[in-house]
């Protein structure tokens, strides 16, 4: 599992920029002004060959002196909790306010690994006093950066990932397959869970939010046995009313991130939702085996064509993810539950499926001779072969004369003919187009 780094501060101190800086593209939305943060960003990271996941996260600036150390309590807490590292950011042009000190605290006291980053430090030489200000927190050494100028950036992933646990060698590995069940709020994730379960493990209400952390729990059924994950929900970005729930993705991500396969739940009374869209790229991204199961299903009034039409409109809003392998159920009445095992075996045999070198170049041949590869400006391109290095997902390296040749529309084609010939069912496909000779 990749450790996972949250940055964490005030608003408008440059987390959103140090993000982007990070992740090496501008992914958040970075404006001069407090709060524009509002979506829950996440990026995997590569330094010094260790993987790790940022989370940029929405400003703490409780609205009122009445309950400034409840909420930032609140609101930190889940960021200590869940993340391995956690990074503060401060800004050097504004020095350091009592709302850096009450985060501070609470960070100091929890024990977790706290890095500090001082940013907008543009010119080092004239704010270097300035820094100093900031060992009055008592949580080690400030490390001076300027997100916005890219400097500082070494030393501070530097600062991150020593302390990351040390990659443990030759540990007997947990091969229980390991499920995620994700979605919003209410849609009856921890319902499920506990009819899975046959017990209240969980706390289930009727108040949106109330599973706050991601919850493991082992499942026998038939004799095998799962662990599955219960994670928070999240909200609609209308819906947010606390800084809170910027830090609920942290709980999402990291429970997709230790999952073979994801149960996406949608509420089969209010139907398919763009947040449900967000939420399913999560495990899309991510490489993960798909389930959608449509909870609340006996809540529904049916005819014959229900189901179908209830099918084309979540194929339409989850395009992107086509393959996943799709269920009607009721934690409720328990309809289909059971169902669920064997879908999850389905898709983790899928999901690890590994195809011999021969039989791939058999079908590539096949799909070639049908549809001829494209051409442009009188260049055609050429497949020389196939072969698949990775599973879970499933990954494949096609070997061309030409990479700018390779339209995407081909490869979706390729990938439609290794489905109709191997099924990969709950399964994303990953596919790496090089040229014959790259070393890449």
């Amino acid at each position: 599992m990749r450790p996972i780094v949250a940055l964490v501060g005030r608003p408008n101190v440059g987390k959103s920029t140090l993000f982007n800086a990070l992740a090496g593209e501008r992914i958040s939305i970075v404006e001069d002004t407090p709060g524009v943060t509002r979506d829950r960003i996440y990026a995997d990271v590569n330094w010094l060959d260790r993987d790790f996941t940022i989370i940029d996260t929405g400003g703490i600036e409780p609205e009122s002196t009445d309950i400034i150390f409840s909420q930032m309590r609140a609101q930190a807490q889940v960021a200590i909790d869940t993340a391995d590292v956690i990074v503060l950011v401060l800004d050097v042009k504004e020095g350091l306010v009592d709302s850096d000190f009450g985060v501070a605290d609470l960070l100091r006291r929890s024990g977790k690994n706290v890095v500090l980053a001082v940013n907008k430090v543009d010119i080092y030489e004239r704010a270097k006093l300035d820094v100093y200000e900031f060992y009055n927190l008592g949580m080690g050494d400030p490390i001076p950066i300027s997100a916005e100028h890219r400097q500082g950036i070494g030393e501070l992933l530097d600062a991150v990932t020593a302390l990351f646990p040390e990659k443990q060698e030759g540990e007997e590995e947990d091969d229980r397959p390991r499920v995620a069940i994700v979605g919003k709020p209410n849609v009856g994730k921890s319902s499920i869970l506990n009819r899975l379960l046959n017990s209240n493990r969980v706390i289930v209400s009727d108040i949106p939010g109330t599973t706050r952390d991601a919850i493991d729990a082992e499942v026998v059924h038939n004799g095998k046995e799962y662990v599955f994950i219960d994670t928070a929900g999240l909200r609609r970005k209308n819906k947010v009313k606390e800084a809170l729930e910027h830090y609920m993705i942290l709980r999402t991500v990291g429970a997709v991130e230790r999952s073979d396969v994801v149960i996406i739940v949608i509420d089969a009374t209010e139907g398919v939702t763009e947040q449900d869209a967000k939420i399913a790229g999560i495990a899309h991204d991510r490489g993960k085996g798909c389930i959608i199961a449509v909870n609340k299903w006996d809540l529904i009034e049916k005819d014959d064509k229900t189901m179908n039409k209830f099918k084309k409109d979540i194929l339409f809003t989850l395009s992107f993810i086509p393959y996943a392998e799709m269920i009607f159920i009721s934690a409720e009445t328990g309809q289909r539950l059971s169902k669920l095992f064997n879908l999850i075996d389905k898709v983790i045999e899928n999901h690890a499926l590994r195809l011999q070198t021969g039989v791939l170049n058999e079908i590539l041949t096949e799909a070639v001779a049908l549809n001829q590869p494209p051409t442009d400006k009188g260049k055609r391109l050429r497949i020389f072969y196939m072969t698949e290095v990775a599973v879970k997902p499933p990954t494949f390296v096609l070997f061309v004369n030409h990479k700018k040749l390779m339209h995407f529309s081909y490869l979706r084609y390729i990938e439609n003919q290794l489905r109709s010939a191997f099924g990969f069912a709950g399964t994303p496909l990953r596919f790496i187009v090089r040229e014959r000779g790259d070393k890449s």
